[in-house]
């Protein structure tokens, strides 16, 4: 019966029983091994902190990789998985999943999974590797310090000592809910796109204020509530490209990660081809908003449900609310915010606030690291201050992207940063990375959003390499750094080398029986 269910699902799931082949062929290649219950693990030692989706992910590969680690969560237990444990269930991947594999493990079921198989991922992931014992919950961080050996403490000493520090708070922190006048004299129900579960919808008119992500995921909880009809309130235009992870990863291939003379070509194309009779809707030629300057909202049903009557997509400003609607000023394609327009009433028995979450702040970290020029996002490949490189703001100094958030690059940094601690000819030095932020910067002058506010995933790829190749002392880390095997070989150079720089009496960045003692632990588990 299993091979008759095999291949039953084979027929009638082509697509999904090769993706599932693909994700298992993933795992064993590229996973590193989970280590036993209660393993021996030896410095260096990271403090990770947050548990959502990328503390989860980055402290996998450190223990999974002989690295102990500790993960701070300000949250209580339920809390784990981050911003994806607080949205609705009716949210979900807008990108194919196979773009959003924030770890070689994860077996995603579908190709657009929904919230609960997401936290589950994450969730299985956070067990798998034993991490349960390695997370402290209820543990807002505050503030990160050195100790007079140069080792990191998180708030005070009791919380322990650490060699490196990746910091995944993420970019999503409380619901950032508006107060717009006449708020309170609505006769309706207000609420914010977060608080959405258990709410009704059916046959309502419902106003979404707001033209981003959340307004897209509100859009498609009033449409599986059969509303009777959603108006989308929009500040100003945002591109809209199709759900489709070839076309995705087409629009990721710029490696500039900016406007070219050429990106007018992706742009009429969809215009052309996608938004059709909506062109209107879409962003007008030679302005400001070009599709490689704001992360695009990836959604086909938008612009159905706008060509079927059950939704209207308009572009204006909030005068205010009143007890039946929305007073609201609506301006022409590339007419700019605050400009003129035609003010119309906007009925309304709901009114959700798709106005996103505030930004989480890194205030906890060294002073030194806000610096000008080189505060976030300008630091070395975005997620390194030049002045601390054993620090890794892992997708949290993100603003604007292409094909990237929760993908391969988790570990990729995680990686790096783990070859900065245990090997010093490897590890940058300040001079040097404000030198490739200043290069970078020179590359991407005519960036309409700056160096480090927009890039795609293939300009990341290309930060990646670039800096492996640069430096000859990380050639031997390139397989362990980008796919995450191959550690052996550089390790038993570095301990070489230790043992010679011991021998002319310099300073390691740990002492050989730490190295060789996280040598003999990880090579009996480590997966190659």
């Amino acid at each position: 019966m299993a091979v008759e269910g095999l291949l039953e699902y084979l027929l009638t799931h082509p697509i999904l029983f090769l993706y599932q082949i693909l994700q298992w062929v993933l795992d064993k290649l590229l996973s590193p091994t989970a280590p036993p219950p209660h393993p021996n693990l030896s410095r260096p030692k990271i403090a990770v902190i947050g548990a959502g989706l990328t503390g989860v992910s980055a402290a996998s590969h450190c223990v999974g990789h002989g690295f102990d680690c500790r993960i701070f969560e300000a949250g209580p237990r339920k809390h784990l998985g981050g911003i994806w444990s607080k949205v609705n269930n009716t949210s979900g991947l807008q990108i194919h999943s196979i773009m959003y594999r924030f770890h070689p493990s994860v077996k995603w079921k579908r190709g657009y999974p929904d919230r609960r198989q997401i936290v589950s991922e994450i969730i299985s992931l956070w067990e798998r590797y034993g991490l349960e014992d390695k997370t402290s919950f209820n543990t807002r961080v505050e503030k990160v310090y050195r100790d007079p050996h140069g080792r990191w403490i998180i708030n005070d000493p009791s919380n322990g000592r650490f060699d490196g520090v990746i910091a995944a708070i993420g970019t999503c922190g409380d619901p950032k809910m508006p107060q717009i006048p006449g708020q309170g004299k609505f006769e309706g129900e207000i609420y914010h796109s977060s608080q959405l579960d258990g709410k009704v919808a059916k046959g309502r008119k419902v106003a979404i204020i707001g033209g981003g992500a959340s307004a897209v995921e509100a859009l498609e909880f009033v449409a599986a509530e059969d509303a009777f009809h959603t108006n989308v309130l929009a500040r100003s235009e945002k591109w809209i490209i199709p759900r489709n992870p070839l076309i995705d990863m087409l629009l990721a291939l710029n490696i500039f990660g900016s406007e070219t003379i050429f990106s007018w070509i992706p742009e009429d194309i969809l215009r052309l081809f996608f938004y059709r009779d909506l062109y209107d809707i879409s962003p007008p030629r030679n302005s400001n908003k070009g599709i490689f300057t704001e992360t695009p909202m990836v959604n086909d049903a938008v612009l159905d449900l706008v060509r079927s009557g059950k939704a209207s997509w308009l572009r204006g400003d909030i005068l205010e609310i009143i007890p039946t609607g929305v007073k609201f000023s609506r301006r022409s394609q590339g007419v700019p915010k605050g400009g003129p327009g035609v003010e119309q009433l906007i009925e309304a028995d709901i009114i959700i606030m798709a106005t996103g979450y505030k930004r989480p702040s890194l205030s906890f970290l060294p002073d030194d690291v806000f610096q000008e020029p080189y505060a976030p996002p300008n630091w070395y490949l975005q997620v390194f201050p030049p002045e601390h490189p054993d620090i890794c703001a892992n997708n949290c100094t993100y603003v604007n992207a292409i094909g990237s958030v929760g993908n391969y690059h988790i570990g990729i940094y995680t990686r790096f940063l783990l070859m900065y601690l245990v090997d010093p000819l490897a590890r940058p030095r300040t001079w040097w990375m404000k030198r490739w932020i200043d290069m970078t910067r020179w590359i991407k002058a005519q960036a309409p959003g700056g160096a480090f506010d927009f890039f795609t995933y293939s300009e990341l790829i290309y930060w990646f390499v670039f800096s492996v190749v640069i430096n000859p002392f990380r050639w031997k880390w390139a397989a362990f750094v980008l796919f995450g095997v191959g550690k052996d070989l550089p390790l038993s150079v570095v301990q070489r080398e230790n043992k010679l720089r011991n021998g002319m009496g310099m300073k390691n960045a740990f002492s050989s029986h730490d190295e060789g003692k996280w040598m003999g632990s990880s090579r009996n588990r480590a997966r190659e």
